[in-house]
Order: structure tokens, then sequence, then C-alpha cells
């Protein structure tokens, strides 16, 4: 297929509409052979229409004007789909652009077409068979309701319905770095369209994707008005750290607010300033002056943050490498993008391979608990409840996603079950299953994924917390306090089983789990605090 990409924009390369207009080829290129052109309007000279008509009845077919325009007209010829990219100018198209459309005079016949209702002029040339995309983003929240102009003047160039209008506001999102994993889920979304279109047309469910707004009116229409560095009240300038702040404080997820207001305080120690952020039940402010008792505070160089925010760097890699420190409450960071998460549903994460599902530990906990309540009790009946409980988990938790760790344990508890019947001796067996349950954890330190963080990756972005090398560290030191607790109980057991005492074992294998769970919740928020302290 030949295409031709017309870059109308005046910025070029830097054209945000681009961005879009390469990925819906993107897509192209997924299901056909390519042969691409583009054409770049920022460099080309393409002068105003002279209104003469000389290409109508002296040189027909022919401008008079001297420049690229002819060779624009041979490469729209050429192509079999032709693909406008622009950005909305005054509701319109760029002046550039409109002077290529004025200059598409000569690919008429001077006649009047006698079956057109408001009249028009017949092709020159065969266009049958030739297609046309346009692609165009705006600067409002929407691009409905904007395009009024532009889909009456592209209607009496190719004819309504000839061709296929893409919008999409919020346009100048698509050059901050900041964004990023908002706008590139909305270019794998272009791409899509691509793919679907050289198929044989766009699925309206990608055109409801790509009809849906980045962000929503109030969150963009706050960052926007950031943007231009200018106080609404009083026209004076403002530092490009503050403009970020806003920025950053438009994020702001009012859905997640926690019941209380919480103030984070950002102290840009490369540049002596600092502002607050308040997160309020009806939105966020940003202060400058009349500070309040923050929540949490966060000292660290501008540019620092700002690389967090480009993506060039992690947060937790910068904490790691101490490169800001947080006093104050950690929950607030634990919980960053809930705060300032995507302000959609939709957010430029990687396909899960769980399909949504969540894994849960007590797939992993039900059958060593049956063994180990059952055992005790009577060797035959409480191993048979054992294997019963060990089959029936799968099936009671199938929509649950099953890790590692389940499968292991539902077959170390049917293995140590049926041991116990055939052997009969419980005195053994069970400190033994205490033994290899605790095994399970401290071998798992040395993996790369350590036990808990299959689990308690639920509870911080899913799979994206495996990435967190803080998170990592926490659960790794979790884990081998878990496997230590699980190795040392089977001590206990195996001497309380054959004691006196041994009445005692239930109420103390059960207690010290408790405690340990208690310190397990304490330590997954006090360590990341006291890392992010010391930085």
């Amino acid at each position: 297929m030949n295409i031709l990409l017309i870059n109308g924009s005046p910025r070029g390369e830097r054209s945000n509409t681009l961005k879009l207009a390469r990925a819906f080829l993107a897509g192209v290129e997924n299901k056909t052979d390519v042969k691409l052109e583009e054409i770049q309007l920022s460099t080309a000279e393409i002068r105003p229409c002279l209104g003469c008509f000389a290409c109508w009845n002296k040189t027909p077919g022919a401008c008079v004007i001297r420049d690229d325009m002819r060779d624009v007209i041979e490469k729209i010829l050429w192509a079999d789909l032709t693909v406008w990219s622009f950005g909305l100018y005054y509701f319109s198209v760029p002046g550039r652009l409109k002077n290529l459309i004025d200059r598409m005079l000569p690919m008429n016949l001077p006649f009047m077409t006698a079956d057109s209702e408001t009249g028009g002029h017949p092709s020159r040339y065969d266009m049958s068979g030739k297609r046309n995309v346009v692609i165009s983003t705006c600067g409002f929240h929407t691009a409905k309701g904007n395009y009024g102009a532009v889909r009456e003047m592209f209607d009496h160039v190719f004819g309504k319905g000839g061709y296929e209008l893409l919008c999409c506001g919020q346009g100048e999102l698509f050059s901050v770095p900041a964004l990023s994993a908002r706008t590139d889920a909305y270019l794998s979304e272009m791409t899509a369209a691509g793919s679907e279109y050289a198929a044989g047309g766009i699925t309206e469910k990608t055109r409801a994707a790509l009809e849906t707004p980045l962000y929503p009116k109030e969150q963009f229409e706050a960052m926007a008005d950031a943007s231009w560095g200018v106080e609404r009240e009083t026209g004076e300038k403002t530092h490009n750290d503050l403009i970020f702040t806003k920025q950053m404080a438009a994020l702001y997820r009012k859905e997640a607010y926690p019941g209380k207001d919480l103030v984070l305080e950002m102290e840009y120690t490369d540049l002596g300033r600092r502002y607050q952020i308040v997160l309020k039940k009806d939105g966020s402010e940003v202060l400058t002056d009349g500070f309040l008792p923050c929540t949490t505070r966060i000292e660290t160089p501008f540019t620092v943050w700002k690389d967090i925010a480009e993506g060039k760097i992690t947060g937790t890699e910068a904490m790691m490498q101490k490169l800001y420190r947080v006093d104050g409450s950690f929950d607030l960071m634990l919980h960053w993008d809930d705060y300032f998460g995507a302000g959609t549903e939709r957010k430029a994460e990687q396909p899960q391979k769980t399909d949504g599902q969540k894994s849960s530990m007590l797939c992993m906990l039900i059958p060593w608990i049956a063994f180990w309540v059952g055992a005790p009790i009577h060797a035959l009946y409480g191993s048979l409840a054992a294997i019963a409980v060990s089959a029936l988990v799968p099936l009671l938790f199938f929509r649950t996603r099953k890790t590692v760790y389940d499968a292991i344990s539902s077959a170390a508890v049917t293995a140590l079950a049926i041991l116990l019947i055939v052997l009969q001796n419980a005195e053994i067996l069970v400190p033994l299953s205490y033994l290899a349950f605790g095994l399970m954890w401290l071998v798992s330190c040395l993996l790369k994924i350590p036990l808990t963080a299959h689990y308690s990756m639920n509870d911080y972005n899913g799979e994206r917390a495996l990435k967190n090398p803080l998170f990592m560290r926490t659960n790794r030191i979790l884990t081998a306090a878990w496997g230590v607790l699980y190795v040392l109980t089977s001590v206990w057991t195996f001497f309380l089983m054959q004691s006196r005492f041994s009445v005692y074992t239930a109420i103390v294998n059960n207690i010290l789990p408790i405690l340990m769970g208690v310190f397990t919740a304490w330590f997954q928020k006090w360590y990341p605090a006291r890392y992010a302290r010391k930085s």
C-alpha cells in the first residue's frame, strides 16, 4: 500500500498530532506492506493560491506558481491512502495546510458537478479507490463541538463519508513526559485503530476509547491553566517549579480522599522554595504561603522530582540512591498512584498475565491449617480432611490467580497426610510439616520474587510492585522472618507434643503467627518510611 503522510503542523517533527498519525500508521503496517512518503509542510514551499484560475483555462491541470505543490499533487495521485495530520488552529486547519488545500484546485475540472446540491467541480483524475484519513488534536478538553469547520471543509473536498476523521482533545499533553503513561495508552489505542482500519474498519469499541478524554475536564483544565505560568488573578509570571507543582496537584483524584484532608509539602532544596498541596474532599489546593501543619513532607531537588515525574528514574530508585527524603506519614507515598493516578479508569499498564485476577494467601494457608488442626486430633480422619481440603481449595478459589506456592502447599499437605495415615505418628509429622512450611518461605528468599511479594503486591499496584526494589526488599525481610518463625515452630512443636504440655501446642502455634501478623502490618509501613527518612 502506498501511503502519503501530510504533516500540516507548523511545528514539524515536534507536532503532537504527528505522534498520533505515526501510531496509526504503525497499526496499518502491522496488517499490510507499506511504502510511506512524508510531506512536512513546515519546511515545504507552498505559496498561497492567486485565484487566477489559470490552472483551469490557460494551463489546464498545472499551476502557474513554481514551488513544491506540483510534487505534492503527484504524491497525492500516487498514494492509495493519504493521512492528513494537523492540530486545530482557531477551529480550522493551520494556514500552511489551508494553502495546500487551496492549491489542489488544478486537480479539479472547471465545469460544475451536475448532481451536486451545493455546487462543486468534478475531479480531473480517477480518484476511485483512494482513501483519506484525517487525524487532528486540539487544546480543548474534548474534540466534540470543536471540529465543525474542519468537517465542513473535508466534506466538500472528499465528500461526506469519503474519509475517516479521528480527533483528540487535550493534544498538548502528548508533549508532557510526566504524563507519558496515560498518553502512551492512547497511542496504543491509535495503533489498534490503524490495524483495524487496514483490516476493514475501526471497531466501535476502539472509537469509544479514542473519544474518551485523557483526563477529566476539571483535571485537564487545571493543568492547562497552570501551564501558561501566569497567575489568573494578577497576571504575574510564576516559577517553573510552581507550574509543575500545580500540575501535579491537578492530577489529584478526589475519589481517593481518605476521609480527612492531607497536606503534602514539597521542599525543593536546590531552589530554596516550598509549596503545599492540600488534598481535600472536593479537590486540591496549592499553597505558596500561610502553610498548614503537613501530613507528609518531601525534601528533594526540583530536578530530581521532575525526573521522577518524567519517568527518567522511578521514585523508589531515587529513594534507594538517597536523592530525596520523606518525613511524616509515609502512607501517602505507599498509595501515591491512588492519589495522583491517571485520572481515568484506563491506565498505561502492560497487559496483566492474570487477566485482572488477584492472588490470595488463603489458597496457600488453608491446606496447612487443615493439617495442623486435624492431624493432632485424629491421624486418619484429620489426614483425610486435610487431603479433602487440599483438593477443594482450587475449586473454592477458582476465580483467584494461583501461585506456585499454592500448588506446592496442596501437594506437600497431601503427601504429609498420606504419610501420617501410613505411619500414624503425628508427633513426628506435625513438626515436620512446620519445618517444610518454614523452609518453603526461606528458600523463596533466594529466588527472584520472595513468597510474600506474590500476595502483598495486590495492595501495591499489582505486578508493577515487583519492579519496585524497596517493595521487594521489604518483602524479602518479612518472608525470611516468617520462614524463621515456622522453622523454630517445628522445633518447639516437636518437644511440646512429646511432653505433658502438648495441650498448649495449638495455643502457642496460633498466638505467635497472630503476633507476627501484627508485626508484618507494622513493618510494611515502618521500614519504607524509615528508609525514606534516611535518604
